[in-house]
């Protein structure tokens, strides 16, 4: 008895310094992997966080190429997408669909998590808003938002522009895997405000690019006090419904309704391909410009200080011979578009271990781009 008195009040004791320590997401991580047979998140995990809709309202299914699954894929390129743990993997040419093929259960009505490929729809509803003027001017600065900003050494510094383009400054370790950095905190805590309003800045903004999800989380909270209602609301009038999404979406937020901006768009990979075409057409459906064509063209535009690998939210290798850009997101989601062959590749999955050799890009992204062209082109 004595000593199941130590060990529980060892445990008591245990908690409770973790609450005060501002460590209290840990046990809500630790119930939603661990205790799920997982290591970390994944692309299943929607239905464990609250989240705002993102509704359709008239539904059109992608026209089918008439050469539509009729190719095998090659054995290497099957070989890899096994391998990386796909689960969906689509191919959109001249705006139908061409491919589709799933694995381990998924289908067409699949929902997994987009992880940071959300990055890039946040900086496409700055455009939207800055296109109806609720947003001034790319280079209003964050703390014309929230005027604690204006206390923080360079955080009255920072423009909306530098939180797009990965230039903020911001003291933030993109780590996914150790529980005691922000990543984890924004993930698994109840307030995106306490784990990411907290943070200082490291030095001057726009000297120098680093991939951080606090930023986006940033430009994601400027945005909604812009908006003055869900950003999720927003993404489903301004293009869910006029891309003729396929279902409703679901955006994961905190507890207190703010959307996960940096990531954890919950939908599936037919509609992830719509994005994709949007960018190929240059921001139009039809006749509809949905979006500025001069934004899109600022998102696909590689900066100086990334060394021509980012624009804003969108990841960009012109390094190959067959040039492309995507949304990328943990674990292997992609949507990549490329340009020069009209054709748009979806690929989502739970693969952790997706080397980054390629400058920084994931290998694979840059196989499947050769890969698929080489067979459908």
């Amino acid at each position: 008895m004595r000593i199941l008195k130590y060990v529980i009040g060892g445990a008591v004791a245990g908690v409770t310094a973790a609450y005060f320590l501002g460590y209290d997401y840990l046990f809500s991580g630790i119930s939603k992997t661990y205790l799920k047979g997982k290591s970390s998140a994944y692309i299943d995990d929607g239905n464990l966080f609250p989240g705002n809709p993102i509704a359709t309202a008239s539904p059109q299914r992608w026209e089918e190429d008439p050469e539509y699954n009729k190719k095998e894929l090659p054995k290497v390129l099957v070989d890899d997408l096994k391998h990386s743990k796909t689960a969906a993997f689509v191919v959109i040419k001249e705006g139908k669909i061409l491919h589709e093929q799933y694995w381990d259960g998924y289908n067409q009505l699949s929902q997994t998590n987009s992880f940071s490929m959300a990055k890039a729809v946040t900086v496409m509803l700055l455009g939207k808003a800055l296109e109806e003027g609720l947003i001034n001017n790319i280079d209003e600065k964050l703390s014309d938002f929230y005027d604690e900003f204006k206390e923080k050494a360079f955080g009255n510094e920072v423009t909306l522009k530098n939180l797009a383009q990965m230039e903020s400054g911001l003291d933030w370790d993109e780590n996914y895997n150790n529980p005691f950095l922000p990543n984890a905190k924004a993930y698994y805590g109840k307030s995106l405000v306490k784990a990411v309003f907290s943070r200082k800045f490291k030095e001057q903004p726009g000297t120098r690019f680093e991939y951080q999800s606090g930023a986006t989380q940033l430009l994601g909270f400027a945005l909604k006090k812009a908006l003055k209602q869900p950003l999720a609301s927003y993404l489903s009038e301004k293009f869910w419904i006029p891309l003729g999404m396929e279902q409703d979406a679901k955006w994961s937020t905190d507890h207190y309704g703010m959307e996960k901006t940096y990531c954890c768009i919950h939908s599936n990979a037919r509609d992830f391909a719509k994005l994709g075409q949007l960018f190929l057409n240059d921001g139009k459906i039809g006749d509809q410009q949905i979006l500025n064509i001069d934004f899109i063209e600022e998102m696909r535009t590689p900066t100086e200080k990334s060394e021509n690998i980012y624009g804003m939210g969108l990841w960009i290798n012109h390094d190959n011979p067959i040039k492309h850009y995507y949304f990328l997101g943990l674990q292997g989601q992609y949507i990549i578009m490329v340009p020069e062959h009209n054709i748009v590749i979806v690929k989502t999955g739970s693969y952790s271990n997706n080397p980054k050799n390629d400058r920084g890009r994931p290998d694979q992204v840059k196989f499947l781009v050769n890969e698929t062209v080489q067979l459908f082109q």
